[in-house]
């Protein structure tokens, strides 16, 4: 998420109330999870195994829970609980806006398209030329939707990550300010849900088809002509390249990509990353042939068990 002016070192300390390392007039234009940060970026860690990740990361200001070496040309926020001053960040430069009609005066709908009744659709939505949005669609703000897509009824596209931090008392969220982002001539079936991004996009590439009760998590990537059959479950920041297919009752880990143009066989489970060009089956996951000539060889060697 990018401010819309530039802010400095000194007023997101005064902010949170947080001590500094770096000049007071250090500019900041922005805070981002890891995955996204840019030059002018905050990005905050609270881990030690993190540490370095983050302080070698594009990210030029860094919020975190001990004083360590400053990188030269970056600068460091201090605080007692970077999740919880990183949320404080995101509540006061994006607070949520609440609706009083079901089409935003901010949103803006293309020529030719066709919204049906009970459509909510948010704050700063732009929906392209000659889309059909089916009754009981949700699209939250800042939502962008591309030209001639079609998404079928109760599919809800922006709602929040599942990102979830453990604490004695229960589980703190992370708040969620990013978008999601559908190109053109995208189809998504009914029941979907497509999760924005917690800073960033969850995009779904031009030309892909999604089937019905398909879920997207946050940050999610998807590319080019993808097809996704029902019931299958998509984890938060996975990159899905061009060409994909995914079968009925996939489900995914986190963080994982699937190269371009790799058919991924119903019910399989994609623990980590696979390249593309080729079908994958089974939990964990293997190419099908593999995996299938393992499963002939347990049944013959329980045949001849059983004649034993």
């Amino acid at each position: 998420m990018k401010f819309k002016s530039v802010q400095t070192l000194q007023k997101i300390a005064n902010l949170i109330d947080a001590t500094f390392v770096g000049e007071s007039d250090f500019k900041i234009s922005g805070i981002n999870e890891i995955h996204v940060v840019e030059a002018g970026d905050i990005v905050f860690v609270d881990h030690p195994k993190y540490y370095e990740k983050a302080l070698n990361s594009e990210a030029t200001i860094i919020l975190i829970n001990k004083a360590v070496d400053c990188p030269k040309g970056k600068s460091l926020l201090i605080s007692d609980n970077p999740f919880r001053d990183f949320n404080k960040i995101t509540k006061h430069f994006s607070p949520f806006i609440s609706s009083k009609v079901s089409i935003a005066d901010t949103a803006i709908v293309g020529e030719g398209t066709i919204i049906q009744p009970n459509v909510f659709i948010g704050n700063n939505v732009s929906i392209g030329k000659n889309c059909l949005i089916h009754p009981n669609v949700t699209i939250y703000d800042n939502t962008i939707i591309g030209d001639a897509v079609i998404i079928h009824a109760n599919t809800v596209l922006g709602a929040d990550a599942f990102y979830y931090k453990n604490r004695p008392e229960g589980f703190d969220q992370l708040l969620s300010v990013g978008r999601v982002v559908v190109k053109d001539n995208v189809h998504i079936g009914a029941s979907c849900t497509i999760d924005k991004g917690v800073t960033g996009d969850t995009t779904i590439g031009k030309g892909t088809k999604i089937d019905n009760q398909v879920h997207v998590g946050h940050d999610t990537k998807i590319g080019k002509k993808c097809l996704i059959a029902s019931q299958t479950g998509i984890a938060g920041c996975v990159i899905i390249e061009d060409e994909v297919t995914l079968w009925g009752q996939v489900g995914t880990n986190s963080g994982i990509t699937i190269g371009k143009g790799a058919v991924i066989l119903g019910q399989t489970g994609v623990t980590k990353s696979v390249p593309g060009g080729k079908t994958y089956f089974g939990t964990p996951i293997s190419e099908s042939r593999v995996k299938l000539k393992e499963l002939a060889y347990l049944k013959r060697l329980l045949r001849e068990e059983k004649k034993d």
